[in-house]
C-alpha cells in the first residue's frame, strides 16, 4: 500500500481525479444497481488518496453503453480529452473492463496517461502507465478483458444457436401465434377473431394478388387488425397498416416453419469515420435454422412460396385504379388501358383523316438521344377485340359467371359482418368484466371505485360503438337478386349485340356499359410477331386473354432512318458535306448499310432525296452568323472568353442539333456588349450580388431576360462582366429615408 501511495505526487494532487462509471446495457443499469453503487463509491476512495472533494469528477454519461468499441462513448471521449490536456491526476475505475473492452481504446488511454503522467487505479491497486512493470500489468489486464468479452459472447451465442437448432428458442412470435406449455411449442391464438383476421389476409391475397390491395380492402371495410407487443398485456385492435399486412404475408412462421437468423448485424464506417451497426436481411438459403412443419400454421409451405413469387412480381407499380370521367371520344378503352411493359395508364390520341383512336404510354425511354414511347399502338383493332370479348361475356354463360361474382361479393360481405359480430362480442365481454370488477370493489374505497367506474363507462362506450357499426353494416347489406331479376338479366344477352352497334348508342354509352364489367385492359405489343396481347381484368377478379393481329408493314429493306434524313435537311442549309458527316458520326448515326458517314456518302444521300447543297450566305438582315473562332476575332476577344459568355447566358448562340458547332450572330447590339472600359453606373459582379442580395446565377438569368443591363470589359486588368444595378427602392420601414442611387 505504501508503494502505491508513493506513486502519488504533489503534481498529481494538484490535478483533478476522474471516476469513470459505466455499465454495458440498460438492463444492467436497471437491475445491477450494486455494481453502479460500488463504482460511485470510488469518489470516496479518491478522497482517501488525498484529493479534495471538489477535485473529484464523476463521469457517468456512458451508463448503458457497451465498451466493445462499436458504440460511441461520449463520457470516455471527454475523459480522454482531459487526460490529453494534462488536467487529470488519476483515473479510477472498478476494473479495466469498465474503462474499455477493446485494446484499441485501452492502449490509446494508456499512451495518453503515460505521456501526461496520469495514474490509473482499479480495485487491485494504482498503476503508472509510464513505468514498464505497471504498463505490462495494465496491458495484460486489457488483453484479458477483451478475451473475456469474446468468451462470454461465444458461450451465449452457442447456447442460443443450439437451442434454436431444436426449435425451442423463445423469440417474439407474430400476432396470431402463441407459446404452448411444452418447450418450443407454438399454437394458434385461441381467440377466433384473431384467427379470422389472419385468415382474411391470406384469403384476400389469394383473390387480389397484391399486399396493397389487401390493405385497401381492410380499410374500405373498416376492419381492425390485432396488435400485440412485449409492452402490451392484452391485444389491441387497430386500423391495419400496409407494413403490417406485408409482414403477415412474408413471415414464414404463419406457414408452420420455425426459422432463426433471418437478419444479420453488420458494422460499417460512416462518413465521419465512426463505426455504425445496421440490420440486413439474409437470403433464404443463408438462414442458419429452418425447420418445416414445426407447428400448425395458417397456410402450408407451398402456398407461402407461391405468395412470395406473386409478391416478387409486384415490384413494378400495379395499374392505377380505373377512374376519370367518360368522355365523348371514340376510344373505347379511355381510362381502362394499361401499358403491359411499365404498368402506366395509357393515354389516348386520334390521328388520320377519320380520327382513328390510338393508345400510347406517356413513359418515354431515351433511345439514340431522343425520347420514344415504350408503347404506341392503333386502337381500331384493339377496341374491336375488346368489344367482341365483352359481348361474348354477356352471353347467358357469361352472365351466369357474373351472377356467381355477385354471390361471391355477398359471401365477402358476410365475412366482414362476421368480424364485426366478433368485435361486438369482445366489447360486450370487456364491458361485463369491467362491471364485475366495479361491483366487487369495496364501495368505501372511492379511490379505486372511481377508476373502475371510469373503466366500465369506457367499455360501455366501446360496446355501443361496436353495436352501431354492426347495425350500419347490416343495413348496408347488398340486396339479393330475385328469380325474376335473374331471368331478366339472362334474357338481355339476345338483344345486347344489336343494341351495341345501333346508331343511337353513343360512344359514351358504350364506355359506361363496358365499365360495368371491366376493371382494366393491359396491352402488350409484340412487334416481331405482329400481334398484341390483351389481358382483360373483369369485375370480381377474373382474367381473360385475347391476341389481336396487327397489320403488317412493308418498309424498304435498305433505307436510311427518317430522323437522319430530316436532320440532314436542316444541316444542309448551314454546313458543307464534310462538316455534316462529322456531326452525324458524333451522334452515332450510320447509313442504311451500317457504315459511318463520309462527305461522298452525305452527297449521295442528298442527291437521292433531292436536298440542295450548302451555299454560304454573305450577310443576314439581322447580322452574320459566325463560328466561335470568327466571332471572337470580330469582337476582339479570345475564343475561350466567348465560350464562357455563351455558357453563362450572357450572349445567345445557335446550334442546329446536339454535336453541331455553335454559331454566334454578330450585330450591333452584340458588339455594344463588349467594351474596353465599364460605363458609369456599372459595377462588378460581386458587388452587384451584394447590392441585390441574390446569387450570380440569378443575376445572369435576369440579364438573359432583359431585366438587367450588362457589358463585358475586355481591356485592362479588371476584365469581366459589369452589371448596371438599378436604384435602391425606398425603405418601407423608414419613410423619411431618401432613395439613393447606387454607383
Amino acid at each position: 500500500m505504501m508503494n502505491e501511495l508513493s506513486k502519488i505526487t504533489a503534481e498529481h494532487l494538484r490535478r483533478c481525479a476522474i471516476v469513470y462509471v459505466r455499465q454495458s446495457s440498460t438492463t444492467q443499469v436497471e437491475h445491477n444497481r450494486e455494481s453502479a453503487a460500488r463504482q460511485y463509491e470510488l469518489a470516496e476512495r479518491a478522497g482517501r488518496l488525498g484529493w479534495r472533494r471538489d477535485q473529484v469528477k464523476v463521469i457517468d454519461e456512458d451508463l448503458g453503453v457497451s465498451g466493445s468499441g462499436l458504440s460511441e462513448r461520449i463520457g470516455f471521449a471527454r475523459m480522454t480529452a482531459e487526460v490529453g490536456l494534462g488536467q487529470v491526476g488519476i483515473v479510477l475505475g472498478l476494473e479495466v473492463s469498465r474503462l474499455a473492452r477493446n485494446n484499441a481504446d485501452w492502449y490509446r488511454l494508456l499512451d495518453l496517461c503515460g505521456l501526461t503522467h496520469t495514474l490509473i487505479g482499479d480495485g487491485d491497486g494504482i498503476y503508472h502507465p509510464g513505468l514498464f512493470n505497471d504498463r505490462l500489468v495494465l496491458g495484460l489486464k486489457g488483453t484479458m478483458s477483451e478475451a473475456e468479452l469474446h468468451v462470454l459472447r461465444a458461450r451465449l451465442l452457442g447456447g442460443i444457436r443450439n437451442k434454436a437448432a431444436r426449435g425451442e428458442l423463445h423469440r417474439g412470435l407474430p400476432v396470431g401465434l402463441v407459446r404452448g406449455d411444452a418447450d418450443g411449442e407454438v399454437l394458434l391464438h385461441p381467440d377466433e377473431s384473431v384467427q379470422a383476421a389472419i385468415h382474411a389476409v391470406f384469403d384476400r391475397f389469394a383473390e387480389f394478388g397484391s399486399a396493397r390491395r389487401v390493405w385497401l380492402w381492410f380499410r374500405s371495410q373498416g376492419l381492425r387488425f390485432p396488435l400485440h407487443s412485449n409492452s402490451l398485456v392484452d391485444l389491441r385492435w387497430v386500423a391495419p397498416t400496409y407494413t403490417k399486412i406485408h409482414q403477415v404475408l412474408t413471415n414464414p412462421f404463419y406457414a408452420g416453419v420455425y426459422v432463426y437468423g433471418r437478419t444479420q448485424q453488420t458494422c460499417y464506417l460512416d462518413a465521419g469515420g465512426r463505426i455504425r451497426k445496421r440490420i440486413r436481411q439474409r437470403d433464404r438459403e443463408q438462414w442458419p435454422v429452418f425447420i418445416r412443419d414445426h407447428h400448425a400454421g395458417y397456410i402450408d409451405w407451398n402456398t407461402f412460396e407461391a405468395n412470395q413469387k406473386r409478391l416478387a412480381q409486384n415490384i413494378r407499380p400495379r395499374p392505377h385504379r380505373s377512374g376519370g370521367a367518360v368522355r365523348e371520344g371514340a376510344a373505347l378503352l379511355q381510362g381502362l388501358a394499361v401499358c403491359g411493359h411499365c404498368g402506366r395508364r395509357l393515354a389516348v390520341h386520334y390521328s388520320g383523316r377519320f380520327a382513328a383512336p390510338g393508345y400510347h404510354c406517356a413513359g418515354k425511354n431515351i433511345v439514340n438521344g431522343r425520347g420514344e414511347y415504350c408503347l404506341n399502338i392503333g386502337g381500331v383493332q384493339i377496341d374491336a377485340a375488346v368489344a367482341e370479348a365483352f359481348l361474348a361475356a354477356l352471353a347467358p354463360a357469361g352472365l351466369e359467371a357474373s351472377l356467381q361474382a355477385i354471390e361471391q361479393f355477398d359471401a365477402d360481405h358476410e365475412t366482414t359482418l362476421a368480424q364485426f359480430r366478433r368485435d361486438v362480442e369482445r366489447a360486450r365481454y370487456n364491458a361485463q368484466r369491467a362491471e364485475r370488477r366495479y361491483r366487487a370493489v369495496d364501495p368505501e374505497n372511492r379511490l379505486v371505485a372511481r377508476g373502475l367506474e371510469a373503466e366500465w363507462e369506457s367499455a360501455l362506450l366501446e360496446l355501443k360503438t361496436a353495436e352501431s357499426e354492426l347495425s350500419d353494416r347490416e343495413h348496408a347489406r347488398p340486396r339479393s337478386l330475385t328469380h325474376e331479376e335473374r331471368d331478366a338479366i339472362l334474357a338481355l344477352g339476345k338483344d345486347l349485340k344489336r343494341i351495341w352497334f345501333a346508331p343511337t348508342t353513343s360512344d359514351r354509352d358504350r364506355k359506361e356499359l363496358l365499365r360495368t364489367l371491366l376493371d382494366d385492359v393491359t396491352l402488350r405489343a409484340e412487334r416481331d410477331k405482329y400481334n398484341a396481347h390483351l389481358t382483360l381484368r373483369w369485375r370480381g377478379g377474373l382474367f381473360s386473354g385475347v391476341t389481336v393481329p396487327l397489320p403488317h408493314s412493308h418498309p424498304s429493306p435498305i433505307r436510311t432512318a427518317d430522323d437522319t434524313i430530316d436532320l440532314l435537311r436542316r444541316l444542309a442549309a448551314h454546313y458543307p458535306d464534310t462538316k455534316i458527316a462529322g456531326i452525324l458520326n458524333r451522334q452515332g448515326r450510320t447509313t442504311a448499310t451500317g457504315l459511318s458517314f463520309t462527305a461522298n456518302r452525305v452527297s449521295s444521300l442528298r442527291t437521292h432525296w433531292e436536298i440542295p447543297c450548302f451555299e454560304p450566305k454573305q450577310q443576314a438582315q439581322d447580322g452574320e452568323c459566325m463560328t466561335i473562332e470568327k466571332a471572337a476575332r470580330a469582337l476582339g476577344i479570345a475564343p475561350s472568353t466567348l465560350h464562357r459568355c455563351l455558357n453563362d447566358g450572357f450572349i445567345a448562340g445557335e446550334q442546329i442539333t446536339p454535336g453541331a458547332p455553335w454559331r454566334i450572330r454578330i450585330n450591333d447590339e452584340l458588339r455594344s456588349r463588349f467594351v474596353e472600359s465599364a460605363p458609369e453606373g456599372y459595377v462588378k459582379m460581386f458587388k452587384a450580388m451584394n447590392l441585390l442580395g441574390v446569387s450570380r446565377q440569378t443575376i445572369l438569368q435576369r440579364v438573359k431576360r432583359g431585366e438587367l443591363k450588362a457589358v463585358h470589359v475586355y481591356r485592362g486588368r479588371a476584365k469581366g462582366i459589369r452589371i448596371q444595378v438599378p436604384a435602391v427602392a425606398p425603405d418601407l420601414f423608414d419613410p423619411l429615408k431618401k432613395t439613393e442611387g447606387v454607383v
